[in-house]
């Protein structure tokens, strides 16, 4: 017995589905929770990188002494 199951098709329904069902369940203090938390991330993520650029300038600068 061979079956043949298309997988794009399958894997779009089930994805799809997922994506429906927890669209219904989320609330909106959940979106703005959400929201607020990837501003703050990238913000100390965008932070931290200009810091360690800053730490590793002043440190190539002092070798270089």
């Amino acid at each position: 017995m061979n079956f043949q199951i298309p997988h794009q098709n399958l894997s779009a329904g089930v994805l799809g589905g997922t994506f429906l069902t927890t669209i219904t369940h989320i609330g909106s203090e959940d979106i703005i929770t959400t929201i607020v938390l990837a501003t703050l991330g990238a913000i100390v993520s965008f932070t931290a990188s200009m810091m360690m650029k800053v730490f590793i300038k002043s440190i190539k600068k002092q070798r270089k002494k």
